[in-house]
């Protein structure tokens, strides 16, 4: 495939691409987890709890309560470690009694690239004219993906940017 221009928008995988061109980009890898739990009796919980010092959430869904827990810090290819959601489940059990069966067989599992100053990598890839990045959203990926895809389709059509687009730039790694 040939282009003049190409976008590295990978997510956890676009380090796979700029490492090979040299860039020293040091973009980690935050893995989260969240299970799907059904309610007892038909109760439905009416708002999205936040239990900041046990480190969960439980969030109303169609098929009942998301129970989502904090990050860590591993391998992308590790095993799933069950333990956070194990004791999130326990605490969030005593507060909602209602709290029913996991609707689901074995609990998500996402990867969410970081960046150690928690801002994405947007714009031109500074040895390689024609290279875009735009990776390193975290868990705001989707939040942000339409902000920083218009950011980005500024800076590649030459337009004026809606925000400055330093903060952003790969070389802040240089």
């Amino acid at each position: 495939m040939q282009a003049r221009e190409a976008v590295v928008a990978l997510g956890p995988q676009s380090g796979v691409i700029f490492r090979k061109l040299g860039y020293p980009i040091p973009l980690g890898i935050k893995r989260g987890h969240h299970l799907h739990f059904d309610m007892k009796d038909g109760v439905r919980l009416g708002h999205t709890v936040v239990d900041e010092e046990a480190g969960y959430v439980l969030a109303p869904m169609v098929q009942g309560v998301r129970l989502s827990t904090g990050i860590e810090f591993a391998s992308p290819s590790a095993p799933a470690n069950r333990i956070q959601l194990k004791r999130a489940e326990e605490i969030a059990r005593r507060l909602v009694p209602q709290l029913g069966q996991p609707v689901e067989e074995k609990p998500w599992l996402g990867l969410r690239p970081c960046l150690p100053d928690m801002r994405p990598v947007i714009g031109e890839a500074p040895r390689h004219k024609g290279l875009w990045f735009n990776f390193g959203h975290a868990h705001h990926g989707l939040t942000l993906g339409p902000a920083s895809g218009r950011l980005l389709a500024e800076m590649m059509t030459g337009a004026e940017p809606f925000t400055d687009p330093t903060p952003y730039s790969a070389e802040r790694f240089s």
